[in-house]
C-alpha cells in the first residue's frame, strides 16, 4: 500500500495515515483498535472499497501506534481522541464522512460526535469496546494487579501471544472518557457488527452503543462463530454489505 503519508503535528510529532481523495463529498474514516495499526486487512479492505465506490478514505494511526511518533505508555484515550480530531480537520476538512470503528476505534469514534456531529453521516462498529479500560480490565483485575499498577504505574498484561503495557494514567484517563451514558438524537444509520465468539469484548457492548442513539436507523449484526477482529474475507464481505446499506440510506 503506497498511500501511507505523514502529517506533522508539531516539531517532534507526526502521525501516519492512509488516504485517498476522489473528489467525493463523502469519505470513510477508519479507526483501528488498541495497539493495532493501519497495515491490517480491515484498512486494506476499506481502502479498496472506497476506490471502487469513488469515496474518499482516511485511516489514522494514533500516537504510540504503528509508525506514528510518541510512546504508547505516555498516551491515552484523550490523546488518541485528539489525534483523530486533528486528522479529520486536516484531511476531511468540511466534508461529510462515515465512521468505522474497530474495537477501541468505536470508543474514539463516539468521542468524535462532540466535534463533528453535523458531518458524521453514519457509524459502523466492529467488535466495539467503549469504556473497556474500566469494565473489561480494571474491574476484572485482581487486587495484586491493581496494587502493582498503582505502585509501579504500569502492568504488562499478557493475552495470548501479545503483551499490553497498561499504565495507571491510561486507566484513570479512561474514566474521564465515559460515553455510554450519552444520548444522541441524530437520524443517521448506526450498524454494530460483532462476532458471536468474541472472547475480548462481549456482544453487549455493541447493544449499549445502539442505546445511545435515540432516533438513528439502528442495526446489530451478530456474525455466527465470528471472533473479535472479524478480519477474514468472508466476514469483511459481510461488513462491506452493511456499509452498502449505510450508503444507501438517504444521507
Amino acid at each position: 500500500m503506497s498511500n501511507f503519508k505523514y502529517l506533522k503535528i508539531s516539531k517532534s510529532k507526526k502521525l501516519r495515515y492512509l488516504s485517498i481523495n476522489q473528489n467525493s463529498n463523502l469519505s470513510i474514516v477508519f479507526l483501528h483498535g488498541f495497539m493495532s495499526d493501519i497495515e491490517g486487512d480491515k484498512p486494506k479492505n476499506f481502502l479498496k472499497y472506497c476506490k471502487k465506490k469513488g469515496l474518499g478514505f482516511l485511516a489514522i494511526e494514533y500516537s504510540g501506534h504503528g509508525k506514528s511518533s510518541g510512546k504508547f505508555t505516555k498516551c491515552n484515550i484523550s490523546r488518541w481522541t485528539e489525534d483523530v480530531r486533528i486528522m479529520i480537520k486536516k484531511i476531511i476538512k468540511k466534508n461529510n464522512f462515515i465512521l468505522i470503528g474497530s474495537s477501541m476505534g468505536s470508543w474514539l469514534s463516539l468521542n468524535q460526535f462532540k466535534y463533528f456531529k453535523n458531518q458524521i453521516k453514519g457509524f459502523l462498529g466492529i467488535g466495539s469496546g467503549p469504556e473497556f479500560l474500566e469494565h473489561l480490565m480494571w474491574k476484572k483485575f485482581s487486587k495484586k494487579i491493581k496494587m502493582e499498577i498503582v505502585k509501579r504505574g504500569i502492568y504488562n498484561l499478557k493475552h495470548g501471544e501479545y503483551q499490553y503495557p497498561i499504565t495507571y494514567q491510561l486507566i484513570k484517563d479512561g474514566k474521564k472518557n465515559k460515553v455510554l451514558h450519552k444520548k444522541y438524537k441524530l437520524k443517521i444509520p448506526i450498524t454494530m457488527v460483532h462476532g458471536s465468539k468474541d472472547e475480548i469484548v462481549p456482544v453487549g457492548y455493541s447493544r449499549k452503543i445502539l442505546k445511545i442513539f435515540k432516533n438513528a436507523k439502528k442495526k446489530i449484526l451478530i456474525i455466527k462463530n465470528g471472533d473479535h477482529s472479524l478480519s477474514n474475507k468472508t466476514n469483511l464481505k459481510k461488513i462491506n454489505k452493511e456499509l452498502n446499506n449505510i450508503l444507501s440510506y438517504k444521507l
